[in-house]
C-alpha cells in the first residue's frame, strides 16, 4: 500500500507540469503549435540521451539474470499487447490512434521518473529494458498503424536516431566500454527532462482543445478504460500465472517495474509521432490527457490490487 501511495504522490506531481503548459497557453504566452519543437527535442535528443545512459552500469551476473527477464517480460507483454490491441480494435472499432493509445504506455516519460522515486536511480535499467522494446516498436509497428506501412522502410528503422542510441548503449554495456563523466553527466541532465517535457507538451497541446469536447467524448473514455483498467487486468492475470518474479534474485521488483510500465497512461510518443507527421495530434493529446489524468487513480489501485494478489 506504501508504493501504491508514493506513486499516486509522484503522478500528481507530474500531472502538475501538465497544467503548467496548459496555462502557458491559455494565457496566450505560447501557442500550442509551439509543442512541435518540445516534441522534436523530446523524439530526438531527449529518449537518445536517456537510452545510452541507462546502459553505462558495471556487468555482474546478477544483474545479467535481471536484465534477462525484464528483455524477456518486455517482448513477451508487448505481444500480449499488440495481440489484446488487435482484439479491441475490432470488437470497438477503434482508428488508428485510439489503437495506438490503447497498445503503447507512457513507460518513458512516466516511469522512469516513478522508478526513481518508489526503488531508486539504480533500477532504472530494469525499466530501460522494457523502454528499448517499446523505442523499437514505436517507429516500427506504431508508426505503421499512424502512417500506413508505405512510409516505413529498413533504411527508415536503422537510421532512426532512437534506434541508433539503443544499438549504441547495448553495444557499450556488452563491451563494457564507459563514457567520460563529463559526458555522462551531460546525458543525465538532458535525460531527466524526459518527463517534464512531455507532461509539458500534453498540457500545451490539451489546451487547444474545448474541455467540453474532451470531457464529453465518449471514445476517449473507452480508449481510457481500454488503457488503464482492461488491458492491465488481463495482463496482470497472465503475471501472476506465469510466476516471473520468483525467477531471479530481486524479481518481484523487476516484475513489477515490467508490469507499471504496462499499466501507465496513452503513450505521450503517439501524441508525438502524430504531431510530427501530421496525423491527428488533437484526438491523440486528448486522449493523452485524459488517461494521464484518471491514471492518478487508476494506477494505485492496479498496484495495491497486484500486492494483494
Amino acid at each position: 500500500m506504501e508504493i501504491a501511495l508514493l506513486l499516486a504522490s509522484k503522478i500528481t506531481e507530474l500531472i502538475l507540469v501538465v497544467l503548467m503548459g496548459y496555462a502557458l497557453v491559455k494565457f496566450k504566452l505560447l501557442n500550442s503549435k509551439d509543442s512541435y519543437p518540445l516534441s522534436i527535442i523530446g523524439l530526438y535528443i531527449i529518449s537518445p540521451a536517456v537510452m545510452i545512459n541507462a546502459f553505462q552500469i558495471d556487468y555482474s551476473p546478477q544483474l545479467l539474470r535481471g536484465l534477462l527477464l525484464s528483455v524477456g517480460m518486455a517482448v513477451f507483454l508487448h505481444i500480449l499487447l499488440i495481440g489484446t490491441g488487435a482484439l479491441v480494435k475490432h470488437l470497438f472499432k477503434l482508428d488508428p490512434i485510439e489503437h495506438a493509445a490503447s497498445i503503447y504506455s507512457n513507460s518513458g516519460n512516466l516511469i522512469i521518473p516513478l522508478v526513481v522515486a518508489l526503488f531508486g536511480p539504480q533500477w532504472v535499467i530494469y525499466a530501460t529494458c522494457f523502454i528499448v522494446v517499446q523505442v523499437f516498436l514505436f517507429w516500427t509497428h506504431c508508426r505503421i498503424l499512424l502512417c500506413g506501412e508505405g512510409n516505413l522502410s529498413l533504411k527508415t528503422i536503422f537510421t532512426n536516431v532512437n534506434i541508433l542510441s539503443i544499438v549504441i548503449g547495448v553495444s557499450l554495456f556488452a563491451l563494457q566500454i564507459k563514457l567520460p563523466t563529463m559526458l555522462t553527466n551531460t546525458l543525465s541532465t538532458v535525460g531527466s527532462f524526459i518527463g517534464p517535457n512531455a507532461m509539458l507538451i500534453a498540457g500545451m497541446l490539451i489546451a487547444s482543445i474545448p474541455l467540453r469536447s474532451l470531457f464529453s467524448s465518449k471514445r476517449i473514455y473507452l480508449v481510457s478504460a481500454l488503457r488503464l483498467l482492461l488491458i492491465p487486468l488481463c495482463l496482470m492475470a497472465v503475471i501472476k500465472l506465469c510466476g516471473f518474479s520468483k525467477w531471479v534474485e530481486n524479481g518481484e521488483t523487476i516484475v513489477m517495474i515490467s508490469f507499471l510500465a504496462t499499466i501507465s497512461p496513452a503513450a505521450a510518443t503517439v501524441t508525438q509521432i502524430a504531431l510530427v507527421f501530421g496525423k491527428n495530434a488533437s484526438k491523440a493529446s486528448s486522449i493523452y490527457g485524459v488517461t494521464t489524468l484518471l491514471c492518478v487513480f487508476t494506477m494505485p489501485l492496479i498496484i495495491a490490487l497486484y500486492q494483494l494478489i
